[in-house]
């Protein structure tokens, strides 16, 4: 197994202002025994994220040379040459100036428009001084606690679909006495309704996705100043929605102790004690935190 990708840092003359730092700590992992991770976590200054790459089920195409890890890799460096030219802009605009960008890197060898290109959750958060901006597009949760009180950001419009799409399928004639022809008759629907307006969006080839993500601004000083925030692909967030590890500010107040790295593996040991647990398709997944304090 690839040991953790980590980052740990406080800007204490930052975009925060003197006295204000933002401590930021992180850790990425690929899933046991897998080549590549498909996560990303990173920081360009104020601005933090995690990427989650949209795994490819076996004996599918996407039209696309180019991977998931590929796909991830610049879409994060796509971001950040948006933010040093824009960085007062909306994290909305940035993220399409971003996934735009990424459109172009394709280079005209790929089919943009295939159902499978590849994609990404995203999950931002960026310091701004006197507040603290956030944008969550799919299933990659945002943990916040403000002012004392714990909260949880999410897109749940995949979910929806999911279910959606386990009632279409089971529908389907024959489908369900067969798990092969029910898995490729699921993975096809749901890419058709990827990214539009009855389905569920996230980063791919169509900047607009950034226009429908999950938003709001926090404030950085007061009674309801953000205090925590914890980044999370669904790989680490499983510790609280599929294991049942802890609740979601039991989640924050281990990430304070133990560390992100720590998260990750928890939720290693509970992979390999409860695999009854398990609900996707594939029996573990890449891993990623990003945790914030503010002073």
């Amino acid at each position: 197994m690839q040991p953790p990708t980590t980052f740990g840092s406080a800007d204490p003359m930052g975009a925060s202002g003197p006295g204000r730092a933002m401590r930021v700590r992180s850790a990425s992992a690929p899933a046991p025994a897998r080549p590549v991770n498909e996560d990303l976590v990173f920081r360009f200054g104020p601005l933090v994220g995690v990427l989650d790459g949209a795994t490819v089920p076996d004996g599918f195409d996407t039209g696309c040379v180019h991977g998931p890890e590929w796909y991830v890799r610049h879409l994060a460096a796509r971001i950040g040459v948006a933010e040093a030219v824009r960085p007062a802009a909306r994290l909305t605009s940035n993220l399409a100036a971003a996934i735009l960008a990424v459109r172009a890197d394709h280079g005209g060898q790929c089919d943009l428009d295939h159902p499978g290109t590849p994609s990404s959750t995203v999950c931002l958060l960026r310091d701004c001084g006197d507040q603290v901006d956030y944008l969550v597009l799919c299933d990659s949760p945002l943990v916040l606690d403000t002012g004392g009180q714990v909260s949880v950001v999410t897109d749940n419009r995949l979910d929806t679909a999911m279910a959606e799409l386990r009632e279409t399928v089971a529908a389907v004639p024959g489908g369900g006495a067969d798990p092969v022809t029910r898995f490729r008759h699921a993975v096809s629907v749901q890419r058709e309704r990827m990214n539009r307006t009855h389905g569920y969006w996230v980063a791919a080839a169509d900047p607009d996705a950034a226009f429908h993500a999950v938003t709001g601004t926090l404030p950085r000083h007061g009674p309801a100043a953000v205090r925590r925030a914890a980044l999370l692909s669904d790989g680490a967030s499983s510790a609280v929605e599929q294991f049942g590890l802890t609740d979601w500010a039991g989640l924050l107040d281990l990430l304070s102790t133990e560390g992100p790295g720590g998260l990750i593996d928890r939720v290693r040991a509970a992979e390999r004690d409860h695999p009854d647990r398990l609900r996707r398709h594939k029996p573990t997944d890449d891993a990623s935190v990003v945790f914030c304090e503010f002073e």
